[in-house]
């Protein structure tokens, strides 16, 4: 069993950064392959970053490439979101999962991760 608790949701303005923390406990997720989502009000589960398991490969959305980063310190079992100059339509619910596989495919498909966090809620006010 893998527990997710996500951290570091906030209000902030246009342009500015904050940086999410996804803590995991439990069984290791050292060799899985770790992902942000996020679900703004009226819409979709959509796909944010994803890493693999030794952080030397990321995959981004594009509407976030360049302004987020994803990361993960495995001996501290966690896993950051960067987020910089954020916008208001980046204004969600950001959740962390874990893949299934320790294989790094699929990252943008729901369907690829077991376990999830309960979500940080991130608003950017305009």
């Amino acid at each position: 069993q893998v527990q997710l608790v996500e951290s570091g949701g906030g209000l902030v303005q246009a342009g500015g950064s904050l940086r999410l923390s996804c803590a995991a406990s439990g069984r290791t997720f050292t060799y899985y392959p770790m992902a942000w989502f996020r679900q703004g009000p009226g819409k979709e589960r959509e796909y944010v970053a994803a890493i693999n398991w030794s952080g030397s490969s990321t995959s981004y959305a594009d509407s976030v490439k360049g302004r987020f980063t994803i990361s993960r310190d495995n001996a501290e079992n966690t896993v950051y979101l960067q987020m910089n100059s954020l916008k208001p339509e980046d204004t969600a619910v950001y959740y962390c999962a874990k893949s299934k596989t320790s294989v790094f495919r699929l990252v943008s498909l729901a369907g690829t991760y077991d376990y999830w966090g309960q979500g940080t809620q991130v608003t950017v006010s305009s």
